[in-house]
């Protein structure tokens, strides 16, 4: 339904059939990156993706999701992609390099290939935290990024 009159409204659904998706989930708080999966997978099976068209590759932490996400992006292979982890806040400065830097390499692999990612790494202050936003969080992920793949599908072919 059209908002405003006269005016060309995209509006990008959340059908994902058809849809590449690929997923880098980092090992490093491996229990909570397992349930950003779990319902990250769930979502995307409910919203139409199909088992066949979604590929998981695992990386050692944070740090390393860009690079993998990077590689992916350039394949051509994949409509979206989603990064997920848990960077949990520790007693140095190191937590905030990881979050920091990791959220940057994202932002950039997804500026410069074209590609949009759904950043699902969870920076929190502790576990706790992190259990209790695992579940929406990977959920969430999966509708974003298959609401961005048909966006820009939507504007490819304005």
């Amino acid at each position: 339904m059209a908002k405003y009159d006269a005016m060309d409204e995209i509006e990008a659904g959340t059908d994902g059939s058809g849809l590449h998706i690929g997923i880098v989930v980092a090992r490093f708080n491996a229990s909570v990156g397992d349930g950003l999966l779990a319902s990250c997978t769930a979502e995307l099976t409910r919203l139409g993706v199909a088992s066949e068209d979604v590929t998981i590759v695992s990386v050692p932490g944070a740090l390393e999701a860009p690079l993998a996400l990077q590689k992916m992006a350039l394949s051509d292979e994949y409509d979206a992609l989603i990064a997920l982890g848990a960077v949990i806040r520790g007693e140095t400065y190191h937590f905030e390099i990881v979050s920091n830097e990791s959220a940057r390499g994202i932002l950039s692999v997804q500026l410069d290939t074209g590609i949009p990612i759904a950043n699902g790494i969870l920076t929190t202050e502790n576990d706790d935290q992190a259990a209790a936003r695992m579940a929406q969080k990977g959920a969430d992920c999966a509708a974003v990024a298959i609401e961005m793949a048909n966006l820009l599908r939507e504007l490819e072919r304005k």
